[in-house]
Parts: C-alpha cells; structure tokens; sequence
C-alpha cells in the first residue's frame, strides 16, 4: 500500500513538468466512444448499467482561456446535453456543421439519429434511423464514416457489403462489394468526398470510389495477426499517409502512391493486447507532424515520433506516456484498467482527451521532453 501511494506521489509531482494542462474527471461509467462536436465540445458515450448513456460535454474553462488560466476557477466539464438509449452504442459520427450525431451498435446493424440540444441542461432527442447492411450477421461492429460536408454516411461490417446512406432521407445511395470473401472491417475513412478508405482486421486496405460500382482495388494485405489502421489529414488520396498497426506491436507507415520498399517500420514497445481489440486505438496527430497515439494494449496512452523510423522495423520508445489512468487509481498491474478510447484536440497540437474502463475521462496537453531539453540548452 506504502509503495502504491508513493507511486501515485512520484506521478503526481512528475506531471508538474510533464503536462500543460491535466484535468480529470469521473464518469458514471465507462465510455467506450468519444467524439468532438466543436472545439469545446465532445460527445461520449458507454455503458450504463442496462443501457447507454450519450452526453455532451464542454471543456473546462480553465483549458480554453489563453491568458490569466489561474483566475478561472472553472476546471471540470459541464454536461451540456445527454439521453439514454436500449441500445449499446460502439460508434458515434458527428454530422460537421450540425447538431446532428449518428450511433451505431448491438446486433442490429442499422444506424441511430440524435438531435443534441442547442440549451444547456437539455435533452439529446432521437430523430429517426437509417437502414443497415443486409449481411451483418452480429459478427464483428459496424464502422461509419462521415462524408465531409454532406449528411451522408458510409458504413458497414464487412468487405462484401459497405453502403453509402443519406442521413436526410435514410436511402440507400449505392452498394460495394468491395471483396468477394468477408473480412471484417477495422475502419472506414473519407479521404476525399469521393473516396473511401476501408480497412480490414487482416491488414487489407481498399480504396473504394463512393461514384463508381466496380470492385474497390486493394493496396496491402498483411497476414498472419490483427491490424488497425489509421489515415493522416489530407485534402485527397494523394496527400495522406497510413499507419498500420498490429496485435504483436509492429507498426508500418505507407502512402499509396510510394513503392512497398518505402515503408517505414517500428516495433512499438506495447504490452499484450486487451481481450477486447475493439479498445485498440491508433491515431495521428491533426497538427504535429510524423506524431502517432497509441492505446488499447493496458492503461496507459503511448506517443511516437514516427520521423526516424526507417525501412527495418527496429524497437522505438514512446516520446510521451500518459499513465494516469492506472495511477490515480493506485493500479500497477497491466490490465488492472484499461484505456477505453482517446482521440486528439482538432487545434489544439498537444491536447488529448482519453477515457478508461474505470469511468475515469482524461483531458491532458503534454510538454515535449525534447523540446524542453532543446530550449533549455545553452549551444
């Protein structure tokens, strides 16, 4: 006991140098999704005892104001709107320029409507539905991405069966068939408005034109263990870049107008893979170049430079970890809690917000180290 309050001191005194900001805050219970609304705002949603509860939360103040942060005495979130659903809820779109959210979730693959309230205190209504695939047999979630600046949404389960839906009238706007044999999707992402990246658990990626019926081409296959793939901002196909991670920690980054040979590999210092992969997160950084999030594989949130990673996967070690998941709890043990979800600030370069199994939700700006190092040597 002596050693775990000693380790909670250690972290606590730590992150006077480690964290710009850090704000933590106890939710009713966990939550498995989270999503931003606006530069202020984010919507969470998990478990809540028999059903499942969706709320949108405003940032502290204290983290919004860019001068006199010591007299805002405003540190925790505010819930700005919420529901419950039957439902369980493993994914959670936000339509841009709306107040408009879309869920998905349970054995039914079709998709849910939320209107969040414009009050303070008020009611998330639920507004109507979309239909779902036809293949979705309860195996594996539905994935759902947004197209940019439209109410329409693709989404799916597997590869032989992804469709693209208005969100305004609920119809099918076209099918694919993006593989003849099912894989089950990772993840789906716009990386233009016309065009789609699909990413499958065994490592295939699709590029999937939403204008055209014709098969999708596929760019990489990668077998023998799970993978997740993530997608960097870009204006179009051309100017994104893919990170592919593995169960065993393996890490490559692509672009698919490079050869194979220019892939650059890591091998990230990750613990064991969760029993629930769909917990596994990796993500890039909106707005700091070569940097990547890792999450999933226990209680902590891990940060890489990718810049230095060449052609031969070689051991790397994060720039930053976020343990404070497991020590505010006084954990030390692997899976004692685990990292439910965690996504990066749309502007803000170094803030995150990160959730755990516990209930706990993390709101943290980090400091580089190397940065630090840099400015404070004389030479």
């Amino acid at each position: 006991m002596e050693d775990l309050e000693e380790a909670e001191d250690g972290w606590f005194f730590d992150s006077l140098t480690k964290y710009q900001d850090l704000h933590m805050y106890q939710l009713e219970g966990p939550a498995n999704v989270l999503e931003w609304t606006s530069p202020q705002t984010v919507c969470v949603a998990g478990q809540h005892g028999n059903s499942s509860q969706i709320l949108e939360l405003q940032l502290p103040l204290k983290l919004l104001v860019e001068v006199n942060k010591g007299l805002c005495a405003e540190r925790d979130f505010r819930v700005t709107c919420g529901a419950f659903t039957d439902a369980p809820v493993s994914g959670l779109k936000h339509v841009t320029g709306t107040r408009c959210v879309v869920t998905s979730g349970g054995q039914s693959s079709d998709l849910q409507l939320w209107d969040l309230s414009e009050e303070a205190g008020g009611s998330i209504k639920s507004t109507g539905s979309v239909p779902g695939v036809t293949r979705h047999s309860g195996g594996g979630n539905i994935k759902m991405a947004v197209r940019p600046c439209m109410p329409e949404v693709v989404h799916g389960a597997q590869s032989d069966d992804v469709v693209l839906s208005s969100l305004t009238t609920g119809k099918t706007l076209s099918h694919h068939v993006l593989a003849p044999a099912a894989e089950l999707l990772a993840s789906l992402h716009f990386v233009s408005q016309d065009v789609v990246l699909a990413a499958c658990f065994n490592g295939s990626v699709y590029v999937m034109d939403t204008r055209a019926s014709g098969p999708a081409q596929v760019h990489s296959q990668t077998a023998g263990d799970q993978w997740w793939t993530a997608v960097s901002a870009g204006s179009d196909l051309s100017s994104c870049e893919l990170i592919q991670l593995s169960g065993s920690g393996l890490a490559v980054i692509w672009d698919l107008r490079s050869p194979p040979a220019s892939k650059r590999h890591a091998q990230l210092d990750v613990q064991s893979i969760s029993s629930d992969s769909e917990h596994v997160h990796v993500s890039w950084a909106p707005a700091l170049d070569n940097t990547i999030s890792v999450s999933g594989f226990g209680g902590n949130i891990l940060i890489y430079d990718s810049s230095n990673w060449g052609a031969e996967p070689h051991h790397v070690r994060p720039q930053f970890e976020h343990r404070g998941h497991m020590v505010s709890n006084g954990l030390t043990t692997p899976h004692s809690v685990m990292v439910t979800a965690h996504i990066w600030h749309t502007v803000r370069p170094r803030t995150l917000l990160s959730a755990a199994s516990d209930g706990s939700a993390h709101l943290w700006d980090w400091i580089s180290q190397s940065a630090t190092k840099e400015s404070s040597d004389p030479h």
